[in-house]
């Protein structure tokens, strides 16, 4: 459970903008999606190559600048 202190002299929306963001960076949103639908084995071990070339292919584009 996320907990978020207003401090003092902080506005409201202000501390929601620190929750949503709390909430953002837990990915709780994301396992509730991914559980909506089942993704087989090789389609997720696919999306995990797919997203690790990305990943390397960004960063020897980013040595070479």
């Amino acid at each position: 459970m996320l907990k978020i202190e207003v401090k003092s002299g902080e506005s409201i929306e202000r501390a929601l903008k620190r929750y949503k963001r709390k909430y953002r960076n837990t990915k709780r949103l994301d396992q509730i999606r991914s559980h909506k639908e089942y993704t087989k084995k090789s389609v997720e071990r696919r999306r995990t190559l797919k997203k690790a070339q990305y990943k390397e292919q960004f960063l020897l584009e980013q040595e070479d600048q």
